[in-house]
């Protein structure tokens, strides 16, 4: 087993990257795997740089977080990776290279 699927096996096992309430954006596209209910398989749910809140965080398979984020802009709530997520929080003005 490889040092990539081990981390994966223990993703639930880890704090979440993202706390309800935070400000993130997508970073991959996102399609319709078939759960998104009222849109057709393949049809493109999130793009990257969509600005969403995390809702909720769960779990999928015992092994991986999924995190419910709502894209207010697009009306949706649509569950991601960490992976294909970053935050979107402002930077802190002490973070803020002069």
């Amino acid at each position: 087993m490889n040092e990539t699927a081990t981390d994966e096996a223990l993703e639930i096992d880890r704090p979440p990257a993202f706390a309800l309430g935070t400000k993130v954006r997508a970073t991959a596209l996102i399609r319709n795997d078939g759960t998104f209910p009222g849109a057709p398989v393949g049809e493109v749910l999130v793009r990257p740089g969509d600005v969403g809140y995390v809702r909720d965080v769960g779990s999928f398979l015992q092994r991986f977080r999924i995190y419910a984020v709502d894209f207010i802009g697009l009306n949706r709530i649509v569950g991601l990776r960490a992976g294909e997520l970053e935050s979107a929080e402002a930077t802190p003005a002490a973070e803020v290279p002069a």
